[in-house]
C-alpha cells in the first residue's frame, strides 16, 4: 500500500497517481486508486463524474459508507477508484474531534470486511498538496510513500519537509513507513537547470531516485481534459512510454524488497 504525496502542488503527484495505476493493471494487477485530494483530480483522470463521486473517499474515512459502496470499476479492467467529491475538503475540521484522528483510514482498510489487501495487488492513495490530517491519515495507513518531484530548483525544498514529517510519523505511529522512492517529473534534459536538479536529487538520495524520468510532454496534459489516462489517449507518446517504465522499475523494486524481507525473517 502507498502513497503518493508532497506537500509541494504542481509536481505531477496526481498525474503519477493515474498513470502508474494504469500501467500496473496493464500488466495484470489489480489495482485501488484511492483519491484523497479534495479536488479530485485523480477521479476527474479516470472520467468519473462529478455526480458519481458521492459515496467516496470523504465517506470512507469518516466511516460513513462500507467499502462496497465506495469503490467504482473505471475504465481500465483490474482498476477501481475511491473518488474524492468536494466534502473531503471539510474532512480535515471534522476529523479533529474524532478518536484515533491519525488512524481513521487505516482503521477502515484494515477492517476484516473489507480484505482490501485480499482484493487488490496495489493499493495508490493520491494525497493533497498538505502535510494536513487527511495526509497524515493516508501516511498512517500506507507501507510507504512515493515522492513526485518536479525537476525545478524549489521542488527541492518541499521534499525535505516531507522527509522529516515520514521520520516523525515512522517514529511515532507508523514503524513501518518509508519512503519508496523518488520519481522525478516534467524532466526537461535541454534545460541546463532541469538537469543541475536530477544531478543534485542524485547525488542527495542515492538509489532512491527512480532510474525512469518523466518528460515534459503535452499530450500527458491534454488526456485529463478527456478523463482518461495518457496510456489509454496515446500509448505511443514519450509520456506513456516512461509510465511504462516506471510500472516495471515499481515492480522490480518492490519484488527486491518482499526478497529482502522474507531473507531477514528471524527463524522459527
Amino acid at each position: 500500500m502507498f502513497a503518493i504525496a508532497n506537500q509541494k502542488g504542481g509536481v505531477g503527484k496526481t498525474t503519477t497517481a493515474i498513470n502508474l495505476a494504469t500501467a500496473l493493471a496493464a500488466v495484470g494487477e489489480t489495482v485501488l486508486l484511492i483519491d484523497l485530494d479534495p479536488q479530485g483530480n485523480a477521479s476527474t483522470g479516470l472520467g468519473v463524474p462529478r455526480s458519481e463521486r458521492s459515496p467516496g473517499s470523504y465517506e470512507f474515512l469518516l466511516g460513513l459508507a462500507a467499502l462496497a459502496d465506495c469503490v467504482r470499476a473505471s475504465k481500465i479492467p483490474s482498476l477501481s477508484v475511491m473518488p474524492a467529491s468536494v466534502s473531503l475538503a471539510g474532512a480535515e475540521i471534522e476529523l479533529i474531534d474524532l478518536e484515533r484522528r491519525e488512524h481513521r483510514l487505516a482503521d477502515a482498510l484494515n477492517a476484516p470486511e473489507g480484505e482490501v489487501r485480499q482484493r487488490w495487488n496495489t493499493i495508490l492513495i493520491d494525497c493533497p498538496p498538505s502535510l494536513g490530517l487527511v495526509t497524515l491519515n493516508a501516511l498512517v495507513a500506507v507501507d510507504a510513500v512515493l515522492v513526485p518531484l518536479q525537476a525545478e530548483f524549489l521542488a527541492l525544498e518541499g521534499i525535505g519537509a516531507l522527509s522529516n514529517t515520514v521520520a516523525r510519523i515512522k517514529k511515532a505511529l507508523n514503524p513501518r513507513l518509508h519512503i519508496a522512492g523518488v520519481v522525478l517529473t516534467m524532466v526537461d534534459r535541454r534545460m541546463t537547470l532541469s538537469q543541475q536538479v536530477e544531478a543534485d536529487v542524485r547525488a542527495h538520495f542515492g538509489e532512491l531516485v527512480f532510474g525512469t524520468t518523466i518528460p515534459r510532454n503535452v499530450r500527458i496534459a491534454e488526456a485529463p481534459s478527456h478523463g482518461l489516462p495518457v496510456l489509454i489517449y496515446d500509448n505511443a507518446c514519450a509520456g506513456a512510454q516512461a509510465y511504462i517504465l516506471l510500472a516495471s522499475e515499481f515492480i522490480r523494486r518492490r519484488r527486491a524488497l518482499s526478497e529482502e524481507a522474507i531473507t531477514h525473517e528471524p527463524a522459527a
